[in-house]
């Protein structure tokens, strides 16, 4: 089966992006580019909490079948570590690999072992707001909170709903690689923003590193699916006994730590940013 041409572009656009060592920008070919008019009007003033009565009735609708989904599309996901975060009595921020539109289940899948199925939220980019379609609906009715760079909107939207999320012992899953890379295998250094919430409102960062494994199957697509193996490792706690600026660089770099050696032991190599296809594309061959 011939492989799909706009995914055959994005892993181009990672080639590219690897030899420029930069890790976290945009290799999607089609994600929308918000407009300041839609950002003054959607994205300042978006019911982050779903107070509105139709809000709210939507959450319920998209979050029913959402659930659904997240059981039948991890029937074969593999979950190791959950013992790690047993003993976790506060909210917390889920850091993980970054690799699919859907791989937020993964996580999800977690939240319902563990009877968190109703304490989890999801920090998406503003333009995953705009996604058409009915995964588009389910993502905007879902518990997503949108984020962007302005600074009003983080003051007054965003900080206070993370502030009583966290208050009411829920988990956020927060990508810190920001950008998807399409079935990309290795973790790639994060952005500060998790870490950075993870000291100001003093939660752990529970680090997850999502191994993928080639069925047998091809997908429309023309690559292999995946069966998915979600490890835990041991929570990260911000330390309180240094200065800001240093405790949240601590956590980013032991988080990256972590994931780089799950990915060197899971997958046995070193890991080394070049690039190959086949050996670093899950689903190529």
């Amino acid at each position: 089966m011939e492989k799909d041409k706009e995914r055959l572009q994005v892993i181009q656009n990672i080639r590219q992006a690897i030899a420029k060592q930069t890790f976290n920008v945009k290799v999607e070919t089609n994600d929308h580019i918000v407009t300041p008019e839609e950002r003054e009007h959607i994205i300042l003033k978006y019911d982050t909490r779903k107070k509105k009565l139709r809000n709210k009735a939507k959450t319920i609708v998209a979050t029913s079948i959402t659930d659904s989904l997240t059981d039948f599309i991890n029937l074969n996901t593999e979950i190791k570590g959950i013992e790690n975060i047993k003993d976790i009595k506060t909210g917390a921020i889920v850091t993980s690999n970054h690799f699919s539109k859907i791989d937020n289940t993964i996580i999800r899948y977690l939240m319902h072992k563990i009877g968190k199925k109703r304490k989890f939220d999801i920090i998406v980019q503003e333009s995953n707001i705009f996604m058409p379609g009915s995964l588009g609906w389910l993502l905007k009715n879902n518990r997503t909170i949108p984020i962007n760079k302005s600074h009003k909107y983080i003051s007054n939207n965003f900080e206070p709903t993370l502030e009583k999320l966290f208050n009411k012992k829920h988990f956020v899953l927060i990508y810190p690689e920001e950008e998807m890379w399409f079935n990309y295998k290795k973790p790639r250094p994060g952005k500060i923003g998790a870490y950075h919430y993870a000291c100001k409102y003093n939660v752990p960062i529970i680090p997850c590193f999502v191994e993928m494994q080639n069925t047998n199957k091809l997908g429309d697509d023309g690559f292999y699916t995946q069966k998915y193996i979600l490890h835990i490792m041991p929570p990260i706690y911000p330390n309180n006994e240094t200065d800001f600026k240093t405790a949240k660089e601590e956590l980013r770099q032991k988080d990256y730590e972590l994931k780089v050696a799950k990915y060197e032991e899971v997958y046995n190599k070193k890991l080394v940013y070049t690039f190959n296809e086949n050996e670093d594309i899950a689903g190529w061959n």
